[in-house]
């Protein structure tokens, strides 16, 4: 069963750690009027995930289900939850959506770009990120009432860790990402040249919780969060 844990008002972390990998892949579900997934995970994932959204709202009331980039743990399970939420719309980048969406969704997506969605209570932002963390289609998720940002692969870290964390986030993912510059997944996130102006966008809005796709949630200054782990990234990926 993965664990669940509420990481800010109404948002909770659903995490699966997989053993072999030393990994935990987190879904996020935002309870509302509109209940909205974050994350569809992996396909393997569905079962347990489908048994913990229930115990927060029941799984077939899902409105909308966003997800980062075309990645089978941001969206791998898509169609499966579409099958059992009928009112349920994917929501992603314009990019994903025409490259990805049109073939790979049971449904159509829903488009936003830098655009708002509203799910009842709050309204969520849709920032277009391309190549942060990964592919041209990326985005990010931006709550605006209480300021969580679900940051995707961002921070990114290994290890059965606790859900959320107000300590140095940027510090273990440096340790990731510098063991991730060799062995088969290597250079997993690009750094180009606009990815500085896209990191001080995303801080610019000044995060109160950074949720993460892979290991701890983050409280705290997530601007400074942001620009050190900016820092970090211009000290190891653009230089190897």
């Amino acid at each position: 069963m993965a664990t669940l844990t509420e990481i800010a008002p109404d948002v909770f972390r659903m995490s699966c750690f997989n053993t072999q990998g030393n990994f935990q892949f987190n879904s996020f579900l935002i309870r509302d009027e509109r209940p909205t997934l974050v994350h569809t995970n992996l396909r393997a994932n569905f079962k347990d995930l489908r048994e913990t959204v229930a115990k927060v709202v029941d799984p077939a009331k899902l409105r909308w289900i966003w997800f980062s980039h075309f990645e089978p743990d941001e969206c791998g399970a898509l169609n499966d939850w579409l099958a059992i939420a009928p009112e349920a719309t994917p929501v992603c980048s314009f990019v994903a959506a025409r490259v990805a969406m049109g073939d790979f969704s049971a449904k159509p997506a829903k488009v936003l770009g830098n655009e708002t969605l509203n799910t009842g209570k709050r309204t969520l932002r849709v920032i277009n990120t391309p190549h942060v963390p990964h592919g041209w289609d990326a985005s990010m998720l931006f709550e605006e009432a209480d300021k969580t940002m679900f940051v995707s692969d961002l921070f990114g870290h290994g290890g059965d860790v606790e859900p959320i964390i107000s300590g140095d986030v940027v510090g273990r993912a440096e340790k990731y990402t510098i063991a991730g510059q060799a062995g088969p997944m290597a250079h997993s996130v690009p750094y180009t040249a606009r990815t500085p102006k896209i990191i001080a966008e995303l801080a610019a809005l000044k995060p109160k919780t950074l949720a993460a796709m892979h290991g701890s949630s983050y409280a705290g200054d997530g601007a400074k969060a942001l620009t050190d782990l900016d820092a970090m990234w211009q000290r190891t990926i653009a230089k190897a």
